[in-house]
């Protein structure tokens, strides 16, 4: 599979955006876990080929407008993921988790009509290939405390905080 790599700045360091040849973002990781990123991209897709090219404007237009408050913009970008049906499920349903709050694992999984799969849940947001505009983010501890994310609990603080999302 052939696949565009864009760097951006955002005010959490430089995020990947990488994207398919119809304008779809099909990943987006923070610089400094580009190894990971590029390990669930094989694990997805199989063998891929990044090349260096802008990504579509739409894209980068739709985040900046988040970074600066325009928290609904994410909606606008269009995403296309790998996965299984079942992480593809979670990763539908984290996209309705409204900006400003949050869920936990078993919400998710009640939310999907599976209960009793709040560790499969809790594996699925973990391989989310597209963080911010699929809101992993979102998805705190049953105690209300942050639990892990792909690019680390300070830019998760940050994302929430930015969102006005309660937590802790």
């Amino acid at each position: 599979m052939k696949l565009q790599l864009d760097p951006l700045p955002s005010p959490l360091g430089t995020i990947l955006l990488v994207h398919d040849g119809e304008g779809n973002l099909r990943a987006l990781d923070f610089a400094d876990y580009e190894a990971r990123m590029r390990d669930l991209l094989r694990l997805h897709y199989g063998a891929i080929s990044l090349s260096a090219a802008p990504a579509p404007s739409r894209t980068t237009q739709a985040l900046a407008r988040y970074f600066g408050g325009d928290y609904l913009a994410l909606g606008e970008v269009p995403v296309q993921t790998g996965g299984t049906t079942f992480q593809r499920q979670v990763w539908t349903a984290l996209r309705t988790i409204p900006v400003g709050q949050t869920s936990t694992y078993g919400g998710l999984a009640a939310q999907i009509g599976s209960p009793g799969a709040m560790r499969a849940v809790g594996r699925a947001n973990g391989a989310n290939p597209v963080a911010i505009v699929v809101p992993c983010h979102r998805v705190i501890g049953a105690n209300g405390t942050l639990t892990g994310f792909g690019g680390g609990l300070p830019r998760k603080q940050w994302l929430l905080e930015h969102e006005g999302a309660p937590f802790g």
